[in-house]
């Protein structure tokens, strides 16, 4: 079977405070907010969708702001970082931009070969920026506080610890056709089409760390992107061949698809006409959050009530 997984086709992580999300995201990191909803499974809380100028696949980090849910304990079984493409030479810029905004971060690291500065969201979310000269499928987004030649690419990989390498290196190697393409200071890098930029996954063996544990600053999910069929989506599923689970793949793209494996731009009726009435209530019911306008560097907020973009 030829390679269905694409690389990384976006990232869900759990929020605190909306406000503080979007003020971070939309403000600090100068992502566009490409479409709000609701939860699926939760429809009393928003879904947040911070994406390139056009929401390309692989560029999109979405939210679940659940400000009651304690913090996120690290350990095995979940992904501990998510850093973000940047082009070569953007770390000063960014260096600066978080000083500004009073942004903690770390010194910057070399990681096989690639230099990457470490930094956290304000809800504890592991995030670190990565240079890279890869192409990227990106479309700057103009009303945006970062200059585009600075701008967030998308995700450059995804970071996990496991308790034994071995199941996960079999699943991404025997089924969805990574490759290992390098291992320094016990992380261990897979790269799905020549693991460039967008397609890595990096592995570290903790045997004796403890279980991970779901809460705000955690990733909820990574989601990889296939060939936009959902033929290939259950060509792949057929391989796990596993006894009492089913996978679906309704409408997984194409380009006239809407659904959210494709683009984020589309109305969210669209997307998700059943939850029209959550969405109705919710927009309702919880109070308006706030978003930067582009000139926006120290904090000054003006108000606007937050809509799916079209």
């Amino acid at each position: 079977m030829k390679t269905s997984v694409r690389g990384i086709h976006h990232v869900t992580a759990i929020a605190g405070d909306a406000q503080e999300n979007l003020n971070f995201y939309a403000g600090v990191m100068g992502m566009r907010l490409v479409k709000k909803s609701v939860n699926q499974d939760a429809p009393d809380t928003y879904h947040l969708f911070y994406a390139d100028g056009v929401g390309n696949p692989g560029t999109d980090l979405t939210f679940f702001p659940w400000p009651a849910m304690p913090p996120a304990k690290l350990g095995i079984g979940l992904t501990v970082e998510v850093p973000f493409a940047v082009p070569i030479g953007a770390l000063a810029y960014w260096q600066e931009r978080f000083a500004k905004n009073k942004i903690a971060f770390g010194n910057i690291e070399t990681r096989f070969g690639e230099k990457v500065l470490p930094f956290k969201d304000p809800h504890g979310l592991q995030l670190a920026l990565a240079e890279t000269g890869d192409e990227r499928e990106f479309v700057a987004w103009n009303e945006s506080a970062v200059p585009p030649e600075y701008q967030l690419r998308g995700m450059h990989a995804v970071r996990l610890w496991e308790r034994d390498l071995k199941p996960t290196e079999r699943l991404l190697t025997q089924v969805m056709r990574f490759a290992q393409i390098g291992a320094e200071d016990g992380w261990h890098r897979y790269g799905v089409e020549g693991g460039t930029s967008g397609k890595i996954i990096e592995l570290k063996e903790l045997p004796h760390e403890r279980r991970g544990q779901w809460g705000t600053g955690g990733v909820h999910h990574v989601a990889w992107r296939t060939k936009d069929s959902a033929e290939s989506i259950l060509t792949l599923a057929n391989e796990f061949d596993q006894k009492d689970f089913a996978f679906f793949a309704p409408r997984a793209g194409g380009a006239g698809g809407t659904w959210y494996p494709n683009r984020f731009l589309a109305p969210t009726a669209s997307n998700e006409p059943w939850l029209s009435p959550a969405r109705r209530f919710f927009s309702a019911a919880v109070m308006s959050i706030f978003t930067f306008p582009k000139s926006a560097c120290n904090m000054r907020l003006i108000r606007l009530k937050l809509w799916a973009a079209t």
